[in-house]
């Protein structure tokens, strides 16, 4: 796994600062001026999505190791490839960066106490947690928190030739992640087949039921089909890059990193399925 550690980290920091020269001070605001719609994806997410993948393992009786690697990747914030895909679907793009933008910051605060939490519930022994905790949390704010602050910083002082390149970043921004998650597998190629038998059912499960949720909980609360979209897609897309991070961060063995693999791989052809489906509707 050690190609893994190496890259992921750097491949991260990378996508965050394509994500920060994405945005402005605007996409913060607009939180403010339509906490509607904001505050329902920000539900899904943050609480909705940890709680069912818990009550998901629980009920499939899932591997405690493959249970844990499932608990980081629901704890991931949405990632680029969610604003990009929310865009093809006719959704409300602004709402997907806002909600990309504010999970992904807070995200230093939110996939440490609900890793550890989870952690805690399925009765694993973890050494020096509270050490783990502090150092995930540093660790993450450097990969994650400050490239997205320096990629603001760089977009207010280059605006015209960031608005002119935004195609451009989010395509490096979704190739990195593919070289992260590729990285990933090509390193485990030989145990691929053993790996999705044993985390492909449950990571399945969880992102279709996830998108499905998402969309009918926004259809009764957002304001409107493009806001519902977003947030089908904003709760079944997370951060695999960083979901592989954090369980290289916390872990040795590789087996921890599978669900937030197969998730990814899951997610591209389930969630491309969905757009299709989503761009008949009004």
């Amino acid at each position: 796994m050690e190609i893994v550690t190496s890259i992921a980290p750097l491949l991260l920091a990378l996508i965050m600062l394509g994500l920060g020269l994405e945005l402005t001070i605007n996409d913060f605001k607009r939180v403010l001026q339509t906490p509607k719609d904001f505050l329902v994806g920000f539900f899904c997410q943050i609480i909705l999505l940890p709680f069912i993948a818990f009550g998901l393992i629980k009920f499939l009786n899932t591997p405690i190791e493959i249970a844990i690697g499932v608990m980081i990747i629901a704890a991931a914030p949405g990632g680029v490839t969610s604003n990009v895909l929310t865009k093809f679907a006719n959704g409300d793009v602004a709402l997907s960066i806002s909600l990309t933008a504010v999970v992904s910051l807070i995200s230093v605060i939110s996939v440490p106490f609900i890793v550890f939490t989870s952690i805690k519930l399925l009765n694993y022994d973890l050494v020096s947690e509270n050490l783990s905790i502090l150092s995930i949390a540093v660790k993450m704010f450097l990969v994650v928190t400050l490239p997205v602050i320096i990629g603001m910083f760089i977009r207010k002082f280059a605006t015209n030739f960031i608005d002119a390149k935004v195609k451009l970043i989010q395509n490096i921004s979704v190739i990195l992640f593919i070289v992260a998650l590729f990285g990933a597998i090509y390193q485990e190629l030989d145990n691929v087949g053993s790996y999705f038998a044993q985390a492909g059912k449950v990571t399945l499960i969880l992102n279709i039921l996830m998108m499905f949720l998402g969309y009918m909980i926004a259809k009764f609360f957002a304001s409107g089909t493009p806001q519902q979209k977003c947030i089908a897609l904003e709760t079944g897309l997370q951060n695999g890059t960083l979901a592989i991070f954090v369980a290289t961060q916390l872990f040795d063995e590789t087996i921890f990193v599978i669900p937030s693999a197969t998730y990814a791989l899951i997610m591209f052809i389930t969630s491309i399925i969905f757009v299709v489906l989503l761009r008949k509707t009004t």
